[in-house]
């Protein structure tokens, strides 16, 4: 009998695989699952040897493994991506809930004094924690919460809430302009990588990207750039080290302009906010880019590093009120148990996050799904 697999092929598409399913009949799908031997009996012969499909895989689950056989390993989706880059912050976050809550028959209030440390060691911040916990312990209170994956469901429901409640700050070109994002940050961040990633994510949409090197001070800013524009197809405006920054970003936008170009990435010089020169400098390029393209920059978003947790958010909080950020990329997201700084960030500085760095290659930043980002703390299916 021939098996319908198209409800298949959809699932794996909704996962982000590639699947051609007119290619794949039902009756293709059906010889597919055939054993090998029995495909090779001579006619008239009866077959009784081991069928991986009979023993238990279940249908869809043996389905699902014939078309990545038959179509190759598919690429994860940004779902997996996530879940493998929070799989620290999931270990301090999730499991140690199930190790504390292990030990109590009832989860009331008394129990959830425990969870606050587990809250702060995922770095969700003492105002996040209290805010989770003041609503945790109402319910806790009624006898709403059942077990801990009752407990585990609310928590999820909170981060997502207080991730979601975040409003947009970005504007929006006008039609026929090009759009401008201004990357700002200090050293040591990942900052000029993470412009060279956003560029080749842009691309993949399809949109025309043209890099600005207007990090003038650093030693080497502009060859590292350089690099990223030539592993990424993307021409770089510069000039000399020590140059102007203002002047840069001059030419980088009016040949924006003239080019009809959809986006404009700026690599400004690592700063921090106490140095008044550098944060001067930054408002005189935002100047510049307003004279030019009314309305720039568009975006600007601050790179932290979330390894630097609390530390960063400090940082941050001081940064946005000298240089108007808009949103937030969180680089090194894969390499630290403390993701929960990201819920701090959208409850504390009332930014968006909007990419987050889960990797070294040039696909690995990712943009911020809320409901991703709060799943993927709790579950790993």
């Amino acid at each position: 009998m021939c098996l319908d697999a198209s409800p298949l092929v959809r699932e794996l598409q909704n996962d982000g695989k590639a699947v051609k399913p007119q290619i794949l009949t039902n009756c293709s799908l059906s010889y597919a699952l055939m054993s090998r031997k029995s495909r090779r009996r001579s006619p008239g012969s009866e077959y009784h040897g081991p069928n991986r499909y009979n023993q238990g895989f279940g249908r869809h689950s043996y389905i699902k493994t014939m078309i990545q056989t038959l179509f190759g390993t598919p690429q994860p989706s940004f779902l997996d991506k996530m879940k493998q880059a929070v799989t620290r912050t999931r270990e301090n976050l999730s499991e140690r809930i199930d190790e504390v809550m292990a030990l109590t028959k009832e989860i009331d209030s008394s129990t959830l004094d425990d969870l606050e440390g587990i809250l702060l060691g995922a770095d969700l911040g003492m105002k996040t924690t209290e805010e989770i916990l003041s609503k945790l312990r109402e319910k806790a209170d009624r006898k709403q919460i059942k077990d801990v994956a009752e407990l585990k469901k609310l928590i999820k429901e909170q981060v997502f809430a207080i991730l979601n409640a975040t409003p947009a700050r970005a504007g929006k070109p006008a039609k026929g302009e090009p759009e401008i994002i201004m990357v700002v940050g200090v050293n040591g961040t990942g900052k000029t990588t993470t412009i060279g990633k956003l560029a080749h994510a842009l691309r993949t949409e399809r949109k025309t990207v043209l890099l600005c090197a207007a990090d003038t001070f650093r030693a080497a800013a502009i060859e590292q750039l350089e690099i990223w524009g030539s592993r990424t197809g993307v021409e770089v405006i510069k000039t000399k080290p020590g140059g102007d920054p203002s002047a840069v970003l001059y030419d980088a936008l009016n040949a924006a302009k003239a080019r009809h170009t959809d986006s404009v990435i700026i690599d400004t010089a690592g700063r921090l906010h106490t140095k008044t020169s550098l944060m001067a400098e930054l408002e005189k390029m935002k100047r510049t880019a307003q004279r030019i393209i009314p309305g720039a920059p568009h975006e600007v978003l601050l790179v932290m590093d979330a390894t630097t947790g609390q530390n960063g958010l400090q940082q941050a909080r001081l940064f946005t009120e000298s240089a108007g950020v808009t949103g937030i990329v969180l680089t090194k997201l894969d390499g630290t148990a403390k993701g929960g700084v990201v819920v701090a960030i959208s409850r504390e500085l009332g930014l968006p996050v909007r990419y987050v760095g889960v990797g070294e290659k040039a696909g690995d930043l990712l943009p911020f799904n809320a409901e991703n980002f709060a799943e993927s703390l709790f579950s790993t299916n």
